[in-house]
């Protein structure tokens, strides 16, 4: 029983040393090489076991081996004998199980891991990281992108894995991370030196429509197109260029998003403070039209003093016309002054008030009852628009186109573009009108006919009709009628049939009216004024004489 358990116990020991000398299949075994032979090493992994590796499984991509007769490697076992009775052995899958634990520890700790980028492959590059193939997205090379990646190739450089799987052999690595998170600690330690306030050199790295981005050593910061200069620039690109060192001053500085605003204004003088010492109320100057828009121009009065004219500002006649139409951008034109806001860094301008007031001008020229000539502008409802002097407007009121017919009838006879004279009657500055008259040009009729008849005087008419309420009568060819009660002052005489046509009547004008040339006639009110200038030469009826005494005594006065 003895001897059995002693034959056991040898056994025993005999299969634990087979276990503990014979390499397991599909592990990772340490080996000597023996020979290179036909680009081979021959390696010995113990147990009386030899395999063969190509020598390039040993060496880096793109680079040769410099391997030694004698050198212990590391090696996988495939399978431990093949049909030649050899151990199929591998340098490459060992490496790749000695890379995957190594990588897998540094993904789980997130550390960097240093590899090579070796080919180019569709949407990026594979990375040899010592032994494990990585994929590197072409978004993840550079923090910018990157035209040419030949001088990356085959440069020993540190990765951060993004991702990883064992069991499908993949790796997924960025070099930008590595490059961010470096620039993020060369940003923070720039920003940490800087201030705001202060004055640093920048070199200009990029020019877009709204800035300039400035590179202060590291970091970049935004030099904004409204902070380049106090007068207005339509580009950055009117004044910097890319590669250009430029002075600027640190405006603001966000700790959390470690974004720089930058200033070159700020360098210079503000020429607002000057303004209001510089240019008075009412004083005229030259400037030039930088901006036009709907509701004005603005005009640059000095590098960065602009001020708006304003659309009503602009013409003295041109009210509703764009202000494209009067001015054009880059020219100089003359304008005024007229309010200064310093704190809000307006100026307001105005145009028309460095020329004449058009309606001023023609007052001075054209005084009322001067005739012009123009060329009908507009018909409306109410009359004609006549063109005058000075690109402005007159106008002809229906009652003042003719005497003889009405209004309405008169101005059927004029067309658009007639060239027409007329009467100036009058000119308000204030209001911008001009009324014309186009009926008075020739004189007036009716005033030449009654020449120095007056309220008051005494006349001899002609009666030319008999009517039931008065007679009608005509006086240098202009027609009056009196009514009944006018026609005596004795009621018993106001009938009109007493008068014949054709008799000759002396009468007491009452009123005349020069716009619709009418006199006012009466009997009456002669017979009145006669029998109060006889009452006061001839005697009073208080007195004792009777009316028809003093009127007896009047009538044969006037006889004598």
């Amino acid at each position: 029983m003895a001897k059995d358990a002693t034959m056991e116990d040898f056994e025993a020991l005999l299969n634990e040393s087979f276990d503990i000398d014979t390499p397991q299949e599909g592990t990772v075994v340490k080996g000597k090489v023996i020979a290179i032979e036909a680009g081979q090493a021959i390696i010995d992994v113990g147990y009386k076991m030899e395999g063969r590796v190509d020598l390039k499984e040993f060496a880096n991509p793109g680079e040769t081996s410099d391997l030694q007769v004698g050198d212990e490697v590391e090696v996988y076992l495939r399978a431990a004998e093949n049909a030649r009775g050899e151990a199929v052995v591998s340098r490459e899958m060992a490496r790749r199980e000695e890379a995957w634990d190594r990588l897998e520890k540094a993904y789980a700790d997130e550390e960097r891991v240093e590899g090579a980028i070796f080919n180019r492959v569709k949407g990026g590059f594979t990375v040899d990281l010592g032994g494990a193939v990585a994929f590197l997205p072409g978004s993840q090379v550079d923090v910018r992108p990157v035209r040419d990646a030949g001088p990356l190739m085959g440069l020993k450089q540190p990765f951060q894995i993004l991702k990883m799987d064992r069991r499908r052999g993949n790796i997924v690595v960025s070099r930008r991370a590595i490059l961010e998170e470096s620039r993020a600690e060369q940003r923070a330690e720039v920003i940490s030196n800087l201030s705001e306030g202060q004055v640093v050199d920048g070199v200009v790295k990029n020019i877009t429509e709204y800035g300039a981005f400035v590179d202060l050593g590291g970091v970049d910061g935004l030099l904004h197109v409204t902070d380049m200069a106090w007068r207005r620039v339509n580009h950055p690109s009117e004044i910097l260029s890319i590669g250009e060192t430029i002075k600027v001053q640190v405006i603001k500085i966000n700790k959390e998003t470690h974004r720089i605003s930058l200033g070159m204004k700020q360098l210079q003088e503000d020429p607002w403070d000057a303004v209001e010492r510089k240019y008075d109320l009412g004083s005229v100057h030259t400037g030039r039209v930088t901006n036009i828009t709907d509701y004005g121009a603005f005009v640059e009065l000095e590098p960065g003093v602009e001020g708006l004219v304003h659309v009503s500002e602009m013409s003295w006649t041109k009210k509703n016309v764009h202000p494209g139409k009067i001015v054009s951008t880059s020219q100089e034109v003359d304008v005024m002054v007229l309010e200064i806001d310093s704190a809000k860094r307006r100026v307001s301008l105005g145009l028309k008030q460095t020329m004449r007031n058009p309606w001023e001008v023609f007052a001075e020229t054209h005084p009322e009852g001067t005739v012009v000539e123009g060329e009908v502008k507009n018909i409306t409802e109410f009359g004609l628009f006549v063109g005058l002097p000075g690109d402005i407007d007159g106008m002809v009121h229906l009652s003042d186109l003719s005497w003889d017919q009405r209004g309405e009838e008169a101005i059927q006879d004029y067309r658009k573009g007639d060239i027409v004279k007329a009467k100036v009657l009058e000119t308000d500055i204030e209001k911008e009108r001009i009324s014309l008259s186009i009926k008075t040009v020739d004189g007036d009729p009716f005033a030449d006919a009654i020449g120095g008849v007056k309220r008051g005087s005494i006349i001899t008419v002609e009666v030319t009709k008999i009517e039931d309420g008065g007679i009608e009568v005509e006086y240098e060819g202009m027609k009056s009628f009196i009514r009944r009660s006018d026609l005596s002052r004795d009621r018993a005489e106001q009938r009109p049939e007493r008068f014949g046509v054709g008799d000759k009547v002396d009468v007491r004008v009452t009123n005349v009216d020069s716009k619709s040339h009418k006199l006012g006639l009466s009997i009456k009110a002669r017979e009145i004024a006669e029998e109060k200038e006889a009452v006061e030469q001839y005697g009073s009826s208080d007195s004792g004489a009777s009316l028809g005494d003093i009127l007896g005594a009047a009538l044969r006065g006037n006889d004598d």
